[in-house]
């Protein structure tokens, strides 16, 4: 599958989980669905045959309330199936809102307390660094995270320890659950920081896989020194009408709102079929 393709049908399975549950993470899920066609499509040596041996990329979602775009990604590899999708966060589900590693087939890391992804990837990198394992650990988190000093703690040492194994990308649509990043806290200059803390650092068009497949390129070099990418993204992407919703974060559907997600659906299996 083409990676634009894929990029669609993540945004197309992410619609369909939470139209049919009636509400979710909507928007901090429709952001990161490029980046993770590109990473899964083109970049991670990560597959049903690896998946449950040590010898593979590892990727953490350290924003884990984007766990859809996360099960759509691994349902579109062949790790379950589709129908499985519909039981997203109801009762004995093996896919409830945040992933969990001891419920679901394909997801490495148990996330969901912001900030806290992001030290156990450096962690992981570490481990295969001493394990002389050339795999790579790859982190997605949101730029709201930063606010946790946490995050700042696990980058710089990734840092110090040389790990150029690792890769933190960051999902900056600007937004947090309580709003803009500049009216709840700093809107960082992230390239800045992390260039200054020791990264080399990249930023893209978040929404283009071929930026961001580029970016990934250009980083591939063994020099010492983390990777950072970041990503410009914007909360909602793909539906006009929650790019634009303020509160977009997490929604719960009204009668209008699910006419658009039908829509958005009808479109989508008219280009590509079901």
């Amino acid at each position: 599958m083409e990676t634009v393709h894929f990029s669609d049908s993540i945004r197309y399975y992410i619609v369909k989980m939470l139209y049919h549950l009636g509400f979710g993470h909507l928007g901090p899920s429709l952001s990161i669905a490029d980046a993770l066609a590109v990473l899964f499509n083109e970049i991670m040596d990560f597959n049903l045959e690896n998946k449950d041996k040590i010898n593979h990329d590892w990727f953490v979602l350290s924003k884990g309330h984007a766990g859809p775009a996360y099960y759509a990604t691994l349902m579109l590899k062949g790790f379950f199936p589709k129908e499985d999708l519909d039981t997203l966060n109801r009762n004995n589900s093996r896919y409830p809102s945040h992933p969990n590693r001891l419920l679901t087939d394909g997801v490495d890391v148990s996330t969901g307390s912001l900030g806290q992804g992001v030290s156990q990837a450096v962690g992981l990198a570490k481990g295969l660094r001493l394990r002389q394992d050339s795999h790579n650990v790859y982190c997605l988190i949101g730029d709201g995270e930063f606010n946790e000093g946490q995050v700042f703690e696990a980058l710089t040492f990734a840092v110090s320890q040389k790990l150029d194994n690792f890769y933190v990308l960051i999902d900056n649509n600007k937004k947090q659950l309580d709003g803009f990043i500049k009216d709840v806290s700093l809107e960082y200059n992230f390239n800045n920081i992390l260039e200054a803390l020791g990264y080399d650092s990249f930023e893209v068009n978040g929404n283009d896989t071929k930026d961001i497949s580029r970016a990934f390129k250009a980083l591939n070099v063994q020099n010492n020194k983390p990777k950072a990418i970041i990503l410009h993204t914007i909360k909602g992407c793909g539906i006009p009408y929650f790019e634009e919703l303020v509160n977009n974060h997490h929604s719960r559907f009204n009668a209008h709102e699910s006419k658009i997600l039908e829509d958005y659906m009808k479109d989508y299996e008219e280009r590509w079929g079901k």
